[in-house]
């Protein structure tokens, strides 16, 4: 940790915007500090032989190295950090061999900004939980320590909706590149017009997205939506 207490983060993925993403999101977060970003496993392990990393948001799938296989060298290496590990994988058999290594979070891709917070910020509970102690007094207090990394918001987004498809829309206005309209929305993500309009505007709402027109030449204008946010 950094003198004035601050988690000190090394972000590691493999691609350059998503890695931007990543560490814009742990910069926005209260008491967590960026130390840099490894775009691979050899560049995350020569980062952690440099200076003092508190926390690895890990992506598992590296092109050099598995994620997995990256743990184990960091443990081999002497490296304490906790991770985080960051994946669009779903087999579960992955996470329980990441649960085996001691991975303390297991966040799947895509997600949004307050996915991650609320991972953080159960993870900076933890440590203050842990504080100074060598040993814990009774079970309660183990307990308790364990409690902490479990996010204290289960619910990230408005009801009736999903975390699951509002980061897959995030996604999409994002990777689209030009705006979208909610049916060429609703069409990659594979829901209807409505749904897809709905999320859009929340997103609007949060000032992730912005509301343009798109004039077909004839009739009303078409609303459209594109990202707004920047490398996130």
């Amino acid at each position: 940790m950094t003198p004035d207490g601050r988690i000190v983060v090394l972000v590691v993925e493999d691609d350059p915007v998503v890695a931007e993403a990543h560490a814009a999101y742990v910069g926005r977060v209260a008491g967590f500090e960026v130390a840099g970003v490894a775009l691979t496993a050899r560049d995350a392990l020569r980062h952690l032989d440099r200076g003092q990393v508190d926390l690895v948001l890990l992506d598992m799938g590296l092109p050099d190295l598995p994620g997995l296989d990256v743990v184990r060298a960091m443990r081999g290496h002497g490296h304490a950090a906790d991770v985080i590990a960051v994946t669009s994988q779903r087999d579960l058999e992955m996470v329980r061999a990441a649960v085996s290594l001691g991975v303390v979070q297991y966040v799947l891709k895509p997600f949004v900004f307050p996915t991650l917070r609320d991972r953080l910020e159960s993870y900076r509970a933890y440590r203050e939980q842990l504080g100074g102690a060598a040993e814990a007094d009774t079970q309660a207090q183990v307990d308790s320590v364990f409690a902490r990394l479990r996010p204290a918001s289960t619910t990230t987004v408005p009801k009736g909706m999903t975390e699951d498809l509002l980061a897959r829309a995030v996604a999409a206005l994002r990777e689209a590149g030009d705006p979208l309209s909610a049916a060429e929305l609703g069409d990659l993500l594979g829901v209807s017009r409505v749904t897809a309009r709905r999320y859009a505007e929340h997103l609007v709402d949060s000032g992730r997205a912005r509301r343009g027109n798109r004039y077909p030449g004839v009739g009303r204008p078409e609303v459209t939506y594109g990202w707004d946010t920047p490398g996130l």
